[in-house]
């Protein structure tokens, strides 16, 4: 069985992750993790609810973004708030032993002003719901010019 060490992931992420309990990667996080290291590859992930996509998908990303940079480099798509909110909780607790990560959830339902205001002290990744997005795109609050890795999670319907 595969472990997160030997699947690619450096120390620093190994650390906020074994923070978090998490010992063996799920089905979809072997397929996703070692396809995602390897930076610019398209990749489609289809998992049930509860089985680990965000970790297939963040866990990576955090490893090969470059904090050093306060810009937006990756953009992630939520269908809900509720599910923004989860994402960027879900993936600053994996970052929680990295440093100068700057996660940013913006979705309505929530002051576009304070959203706005941490865009512009930086962040590397944005967590947004549609709406959201276009309102800080109309505003030129956020630009999309950067943004090299690009996630859609999207709820799956029976």
């Amino acid at each position: 069985m595969d472990t997160f060490k030997t699947l690619g992931l450096d120390e620093e992420v190994l650390k906020g992750i074994a923070k978090l309990g998490f010992e063996n990667p799920t089905p979809i996080q072997q397929q996703a993790i070692p396809v995602l290291l390897q930076g610019d590859r398209d990749f489609i992930g289809l998992a049930q609810t509860g089985t680990g996509k965000t970790a297939a998908f963040g866990l990576p990303l955090l490893q090969v973004l470059d904090f050093g940079k306060k810009r937006e480099q990756a953009l992630v798509l939520a269908p809900t708030r509720e599910l923004c909110v989860q994402i960027s909780n879900d993936l600053k607790d994996f970052a929680s032993e990295m440093r100068g990560v700057s996660i940013v959830p913006v979705y309505g339902g929530a002051s576009i002003t304070r959203q706005m205001d941490q865009l512009k002290r930086g962040a590397q990744i944005v967590v947004a719901t549609p709406g959201r997005l276009i309102d800080l795109l109309d505003r030129r609050a956020l630009s999309l010019s950067e943004i090299s890795f690009l996630f859609w999670m999207r709820q799956m319907r029976c």
